[in-house]
């Protein structure tokens, strides 16, 4: 273990997860895009690096996204702390993920922002459960009622 340096740790732990890891710079464009972000969103990291973030952002939440992000990167905080966040994601080939995510803003060696990193996990399968559990729940309370 000796012999090994913390930095091919690193980079075997980012590379090799089977989430997604993923580093977006100052103006969103991706810049780090491991293997789990390929399996995730359907995107090759030569196809994904140097994109925008819309890659695999809903169009319709952009506009939202875009206006937290710029203040983030202006700010240097986020108001989300180290809470795990939730929103919806897209595929290359146009399908709908439910993702949760944590996020950390990646700062270089004199304190300047320099973008976010993310670990991101696709729970589609859960919410999808869990949506079809409360709607049958709905159904026997409805149905209890009459």
């Amino acid at each position: 273990m000796s012999n090994l340096s913390f930095a091919w740790l690193a980079e075997q732990i980012v590379s090799e997860n089977s989430d997604a890891v993923m580093f977006a710079d100052h103006d969103g464009n991706i810049r780090l895009w491991n293997k789990g972000s390929e399996a995730m969103f359907g995107y090759s990291a030569a196809e994904a690096e140097g994109q925008s973030l819309d890659l695999i952002i809903p169009e319709n939440l952009r506009g939202r996204h875009w206006e937290g992000y710029h203040k983030v990167m202006a700010s240097g905080e986020t108001r989300y702390g180290t809470e795990l966040l939730s929103a919806p994601g897209i595929r290359k080939d146009g399908t709908r993920l439910s993702l949760e995510f944590s996020m950390v803003i990646v700062r270089s060696q004199d304190g300047a922002v320099l973008g976010t990193g993310a670990i991101i996990r696709d729970i589609t399968a859960r919410w999808q459960k869990e949506k079809a559990l409360k709607e049958r729940l709905k159904a026997l309370e409805g149905g209890g009622a009459k």
